[in-house]
């Protein structure tokens, strides 16, 4: 998760930079290497309650881990979800994590893949971002797919500088050692024996060259990146001889990122077939033989001791720190590199390395591996930071491997690079188990481990049904069924014959599809001959909605425009949903036009028309784009440019701000590109294109953005400043992340509160200090076709003064007398009035919905929704709670007036001397 930086001004030497979560770089007043490494189970929802331990929220941890640890003063709780077999010996269990107990608890989701060693059907193995090279990154899924596991998680820490991606500490595979550790203190490795007994340790390397004339010098490592060694900062390649196998494939370190010029040997066979002094060979190692890259006093070993045509001997193992003993590769059927212990003997352990450089008190992804206390079951733990999860400090990662039953368990690299991907039972293919902290996207790392299954066929012992267990009204959606045989392994279900069905009456199913009719909760039920399966699924009802917005892509009210229109809802609990296009029924007022799916096309638009309401319903839920005339901005193409463009970076920031032409997939047109240079400096760091010094006035008052952004998959984050009219800056977020490449039209909503005009300043990429060594340093964006959005610009209504008094059936509408078929009506200190007055009298458009009970009131750019005797309304899609309702009384339907009024944006005036009620 780190990379090499270069930090010494004398020798440029690259360093290792790699951090586990928070990747914070932490500046040494040496000024060189900072080393930041930084039955069937079938998700069957369950209720138990892992018992608690006391566990810190320290936020000044350190190396005192167990120190920390054990200052708790609340307790934390981990819960069991659900249960899933992956494979014979493996099985997927997921968790809620609380921090605390009560109100205010972090919640997190914990993930666990837990592998019984005591099977033999079951194996863990290292898995590469490059198969055969331990120099190379990938995706974990990628990884996974290619190796043929089943499952797997991100697993070491390492750098990527010069191209060279590179595991910083050991790795063995197939009883090889394709890398060694690394000279530093405190680093941690996970081993599985060929007996299938799981090690962790911290591990040494020895090994040594014996010449033709029996001389023998010292191997400091194998397949390693330049590094400065712990302690005394020592340059990793000075007087020493490494050992570079075909499973290197990139440049060896050369002068630039050593800091030491080599004398290489190429041996095969055993044999010495060429000696480059000073110099190094050409071309990567051989598959029958290594090269041997020496310096300074190993350098003049070579000359003294080696010559070509002459027989050499390698010999090299690895010591356990905790024993001193030998520790052969060859009796290894893996092992793989991670960072500070975390458990020992039960225990929150205390740090082996110093954690600061890994956001030990940040809410981060993380990842780790534990093992139980008879060394029969290894468990693969990884803790979720997204929307509906809030990671945890390594402190409490501590914590829930002790809950979880670990007796000693090592931290693995995490943040963005914490990956999780498994089979579901009964399906073929791996899926991602939950998002990264960049979403979908999964980040390219070095190495995993893998879980592998060498189960033969079985009988046919299960199905599975899948599909979506969240559906709305009137949607359409498919299931399928899997199935699974003796050993939790997929096999083909094209012999059987499904039956769908559900235990409720809330849809039907046509084949494997089911319709939903109502809202709910149901069981899909599948049944092939005597093996059955339930699925549970949620019918989202309207009842459940907080919020809903049409999220059109542009409010133009023009025949034959074509709007994209998404509906979008947030749940009461927090949940964001886009609802199916099937499940919306739309109402459009001052214009026909047919939608399909997500587009709605404007047909003819009403002569009397100033503006077009388009009003989404769903399950009682309404929401109202309101399209207007040319609601639509150019703001800047960048082909006539007459204003200055300038860069300016922060903290030594480099780069540049420019109108070029040509650029991939916009040839023939001018785009504004900012290149910049993160390398130096420390902390967040920013690169910006200004516009004209102090910025671009902008016309109106424009209430969303929309840019085309040539994208360079850096990860870094994508800002605009806004100056409004009193001076007061506002940065909107373009992006989170450029996790794209090539060009991408985004669409931003604008900081409401403004002081009118705005100004917009500067476009630029920033690098937060956190995760900084998941970004790239180097890269380039562009800029075109900038516009903005104008909100419908809805004719101001005439201003109406109405008069009313209690208990009178007169009334004054503008001055002049109304008769009322009910007089004002005060019921526990609320005026009530007839509906059909309210709304004529305020120039409103009004609906009544018989049989949902329902008061639609639409006025000018408000949409009022109310129900009888309900004490939620919806205002412009939010559903809001007040304390009156509308009533009835007879026939008719009354309405609280302060409610109406005050919500259509009127005042009202009570004068109690009176009894008079004013509206204005």
């Amino acid at each position: 998760m780190r990379n090499l930086e270069k930090n010494d001004q004398r020798f440029m030497l690259t360093t290792v930079k790699k951090a586990i979560h928070t990747n914070v770089y932490q500046p040494t007043s040496k000024r060189l290497l900072v080393l930041t490494l930084g039955a069937t189970l079938l998700l069957q929802p369950l209720s138990i309650v892992i018992p608690t331990l006391a566990a810190a929220a320290s936020s000044e941890e350190t190396s005192t881990g167990s120190q920390a640890a054990t200052q708790a003063s609340q307790q934390q709780q981990l819960v069991q979800v659900s249960e899933e077999m992956v494979t014979a010996g493996a099985k997927r269990i997921d968790f809620k994590w609380a921090n605390k107990a009560g109100t205010g608890a972090k919640i997190s989701n914990v993930h666990v893949i837990e592998i019984d060693l005591t099977n033999p059907y079951v194996k863990l193995d290292v898995m590469n971002g490059k198969a055969g090279s331990v120099t190379g990154v990938s995706s974990v899924g990628n990884m996974v797919n290619k190796s043929g596991a089943i499952a797997g998680v991100n697993a070491d820490f390492f750098n990527v500088s010069s191209g060279k991606g590179t595991p910083i500490g050991a790795e063995v595979t197939g009883g090889n050692l394709t890398t060694s550790t690394s000279q530093l203190t405190g680093m941690y490795a996970f081993a599985v024996t060929n007996d299938r007994k799981p090690i962790i340790d911290s591990f040494g390397f020895e090994g040594n060259i014996t010449a033709a004339d029996s001389s023998t010098f010292a191997l400091s490592g194998i397949n390693k990146a330049a590094y400065l060694t712990e302690p005394g900062n020592g340059y990793s390649h000075a007087d020493a001889m490494y050992i570079y196998t075909s499973a290197w494939t990139v440049g060896r370190p050369d002068v630039n990122d050593s800091a030491t010029t080599p004398t290489e040997v190429l041996v095969q066979n055993n044999v010495v077939m060429q000696i480059a002094v000073n110099s190094m060979i050409p071309g990567t190692p051989p598959a029958d033989g290594y090269i041997l890259r020496t310096h300074g006093k190993a350098a003049q070993f070579v000359r003294d001791h080696l010559q070509v045509g002459q027989t050499i001997k390698a010999s090299y193992n690895l010591i356990a720190q905790s024993s001193g003993a030998k520790v052969d590769p060859t009796t290894l059927q893996m092992l793989v590199g991670g960072h500070t212990i975390l458990v020992d003997q039960g225990a929150a352990a205390k740090f082996s390395r110093d954690p600061s450089s890994i956001s030990p008190a940040s809410n981060r992804a993380r990842t780790a591996v534990g093992y139980s206390k008879d060394g029969t079951k290894v468990m693969l733990v990884t803790v979720e930071d997204s929307s509906s999860s809030k990671g945890a400090t390594l402190v409490e990662l501590q914590q829930l491997l002790v809950q979880l039953g670990v007796w000693r368990g090592i931290n693995l690299d995490g943040g963005g690079s914490t990956t999780m991907v498994s089979r579901p039972l009964g399906e073929t293919g791996i899926q991602l188990s939950f998002p990264t902290e960049y979403g979908d996207t999964q980040r390219q790392v070095v190495n995993g481990i893998g879980v592998f299954t060498t189960a033969p066929q079985g009988q046919l012992r299960g199905i599975k049904a899948s599909g979506s267990a969240t559906v709305f009204i009137g949607q359409q959606s498919a299931y399928a069924m899997k199935a699974y045989d003796t050993y939790y392994n997929p096999i083909d279900p094209g012999t059987l014959s499904p039956v769908w069905k559900t235990s409720e009456a809330l849809g039907t199913f046509s084949g494997n599809t089911f319709t939903a009719t109502k809202s709910g909760q149901t069981t899909v039920t599948v049944q092939a001959g005597a093996i059955s399966d339930k699925l549970p699924i949620e019918i989202i009802a309207g009842d459940q909605i907080a919020q809903m917005t049409v999220d059109s892509s542009s409010l133009v009210l023009e025949a034959g425009k074509t709007l994209s229109v998404p509906v979008r809802i947030t749940l009461k609990d927090g949940r964001k949903l886009t609802v199916p296009a099937e499940s919306v029924k739309w109402e459009l007022r001052g214009f026909t036009g047919t939608v399909a799916g997500n587009s709605l096309t404007v047909g003819t638009v009403n002569p009397a028309s100033t503006v077009g309401y388009a009003i989404a319903r769903y399950d009682g839920f309404s929401a109202m784009a309101i399209l207007a005339g040319g609601t639509d901005k150019k703001f800047e193409d960048f082909e006539k440019v007459t204003y200055p463009i300038s860069f300016s970076g922060t903290n030594g920031v480099l780069g540049s701000a420019s109108v070029v032409t040509g650029l991939p997939g916009n040839e023939s047109s001018k785009s504004l590109q900012l290149t910049y240079d993160f390398s130096a400096g420390t902390g967040t760091k920013a690169a910006y294109a200004t516009l004209n010094g102090t910025g671009q006035k902008i016309d109106g008052s424009p209430s969303a953005m929309m840019i085309s952004v040539m994208g360079d998959s850096s990860y870094n984050w994508l800002r605009a400043e806004f100056i409004d009219k009193a001076g007061k800056s506002y940065l909107v977020t373009l992006a989170d992340q450029v996790n794209w490449s090539g060009w991408k039209q985004l669409k931003v909503n604008l900081p409401t509160g403004t002081a009118y005009p705005l100004t917009l300043k500067r476009i630029y990429a920033a690098s937060l200090a956190e995760g900084q060594d998941e970004r790239l340093l180097i890269g380039s964006l562009a800029f075109d076709n900038i516009s903005f959005q104008y909100p419908a610009n809805v004719p101001e209504l005439p201003k109406t003064t109405i008069e009313l008094k209690v208990g009178s059936k007169v009334a004054k509408v503008a001055g002049k007398a109304y008769k009322l078929d009910v007089a004002p009506l005060v019921l526990s200190n609320t005026t009530y009035l007839p509906l059909r007055f309210v709304t004529e009298a305020l120039g409103a458009q009004i609906d009544w919905e018989g049989t949902l009970k329902r008061v639609t009131v639409l006025r000018g750019d408000k949409l009022l929704e109310m129900w009888l005797g309900r004490n939620e309304f919806i205002i412009n899609g939010t559903r809001l709670k007040s304390e009156v309702a509308p009533i009835s009384r007879g026939d008719r339907t009354l309405v609280p007036l302060r409610l109406v009024s005050e919500q259509l944006g009127l005042s009202v005036n009570w004068d109690g001397k009176m009894g008079t009620i004013t509206v204005e």
